[in-house]
């Protein structure tokens, strides 16, 4: 697509995840994504610039990005998160190691309760194509992995002081159009 992102417009992403428009009150332009999120970060509801970079990235690197984000929060993070974000950042390096799937499927299985929660879930998500099953959460309706790994980096900006938020959310969004940046490069370079 345009400048070798999965997208050519915002409208096109929505067309191709009609899930996004649950999970935000925007409407899509034609405008090109990259646009298109920065208009949302200076917009009325700068929040759903993080909402559209989760679903702008492919899953892999949807986690990723919201690995990288709530390491950027460490100190406002519990054993647990820190433990679960080794977990994901194993399961991206190596997300067909049967040991790293099953280590995913099992935290996966708690409802997620904290941000790294989600983006384990998001991780699930991705292997298996829904919430897993037999779990409280498989009484979830299945939803891409971009709206868990929404929900757990916005969870993670709910923790940062009030004065720092916009700031912080603003590095984020510009850490997600960088990795879809990324992305559409490795893309083109592949074929």
């Amino acid at each position: 697509m345009a400048n070798g992102l999965r997208f050519k417009t915002a409208r096109d992403l929505f067309m191709a995840c009609p899930a996004v428009a649950r999970d935000m009150s925007t409407l899509p332009t034609e405008q090109h994504p990259i646009a298109f999120c920065r208009d949302l970060l200076a917009g009325r509801v700068p929040e759903e610039a993080i909402t559209f970079c989760a679903y702008l990235l492919p899953d892999r690197a949807a986690v990723w990005w919201a690995h990288e984000c709530l390491s950027h929060l460490s100190e406002l993070l519990d054993g647990t998160d820190h433990e679960l974000l080794a977990l994901v950042r194993d399961w991206v390096g190596e997300p067909d190691s049967p040991r790293h799937r099953a280590a995913v499927s099992t935290a996966a299985a708690t409802p997620p309760t904290t941000p790294v929660g989600w983006i384990t879930l998001a991780a699930g998500w991705r292997d298996n194509g829904s919430a897993m099953a037999a779990t409280t959460v498989s009484a979830l309706p299945p939803f891409p992995a971009a709206h868990a790994v929404s929900a757990g980096v916005l969870a993670g900006l709910a923790r940062v002081a009030l004065a720092d938020r916009f700031a912080v959310l603003s590095a984020f969004v510009e850490m997600g159009i960088q990795m879809a940046e990324i992305e559409a490069r490795q893309s083109a370079d592949a074929y």
